[in-house]
């Protein structure tokens, strides 16, 4: 599964470790990470991640 980066922050999001403190389960893909989702460090929404290459 892929990673993502916050644009804004760097935070990575790892499917791996999911987002628990945020309802994100491990082992869930990005893709399906709800919309409403905000990055845990700085508060971006979901759309300010890029893929890790």
């Amino acid at each position: 599964m892929d990673k993502y980066v916050c644009t804004v922050c760097g935070y990575v999001y790892d499917p791996k470790e999911g987002d628990p403190d945020g309802g994100i389960e491990p082992g869930t893909p990005f893709h399906d990470i709800p919309d409403h989702w905000v990055c845990p460090v700085c508060g971006a929404p979901k759309d300010q991640f890029e893929k890790v290459e």
